[in-house]
């Protein structure tokens, strides 16, 4: 899912290096990201659909026969309903929030001397996601391998399958020209991630140096966003918009 993501990441960004003007490439690369966004949502409703009825099998934690020898069930710290009701309050206080944030993000860069992009790809994933961080070294510590890539991969998954096509979708149906042409640094960043992430995970073991060289290329990631220097351009007649959430959630997890 990761890299068919990343597939139509990858080329919209193309169309800037096909050999073609500027001016002959923006239209297209626009109608491209559209066409993908609609092509990433029908395979992440596919793919909730294949985790969760057609084969859920497969995404079950086996049973190792350590759980439950006492006869005890882990039983659950709230209901469905009060879960739903936690869910849509604390999502309507991050939406607040994030408002706030976007609009001080580059005021925060001139006083802290640090770049928008080493804020919106490195800090701000790091503290917004503190929870789901948390959580997922509290199952890993609890020998729950499988729960701890489902909420670092699942996050970023969703991230790139569905709110950035869906934020392309949004804004094309409100009249705003947002694509998802991102830059070269970026989309390389999310490229090697993804590889890396994948090439850890593919014989299915995990020790100490795996974890170590993922904490390490994440560094490396993280230095070279914080060197770079790029300039927050809130102008009005911007008509081309590029999102970093992506990133910044496989980055993150």
């Amino acid at each position: 899912m990761l890299l068919l993501g990343l597939l139509c990441y990858l080329l919209p960004m193309l169309f800037k290096y096909s050999g073609a003007s500027a001016a002959l490439t923006v239209d297209p690369s626009l109608h491209l990201s559209r066409a993908s966004s609609i092509v990433m949502l029908i395979a992440y409703v596919v793919y909730i659909v294949f985790q969760l009825w057609t084969h859920r099998e497969l995404f079950e934690e086996e049973d190792d026969g350590k759980d439950g020898e006492d006869g005890s069930e882990e039983q659950a710290v709230i209901g469905l309903w009060s879960g739903i009701a936690w869910l849509v309050g604390m999502t309507v206080f991050i939406a607040v929030l994030s408002e706030y944030v976007v609009d001080t993000i580059e005021d925060a860069s001139d006083s802290w001397g640090l770049s928008v992009s080493f804020l919106s790809i490195i800090l701000l994933p790091i503290v917004g996601n503190a929870a789901e961080h948390a959580g997922a070294i509290i199952f890993a510590f609890k020998n729950k391998l499988d729960i701890s890539l489902g909420v670092a991969l699942g996050s970023a998954t969703q991230i790139a399958m569905f709110v950035v096509p869906l934020c392309v979708i949004v804004a094309w149906i409100m009249g705003i020209n947002m694509d998802m042409n991102f830059n070269l640094l970026e989309t390389g960043s999310l490229a090697l991630a993804i590889i890396v992430t994948g090439f850890t995970l593919q014989d299915g073991t995990s020790h100490y140096m795996k974890g170590l060289v993922l904490l390490l290329c994440y560094i490396v990631i993280g230095a070279c966003f914080f060197v770079q220097r790029t300039p927050f351009n809130n102008q009005a007649d911007v008509t081309n918009i590029t999102l970093k959430p992506a990133t910044n959630a496989v980055l993150s997890a």
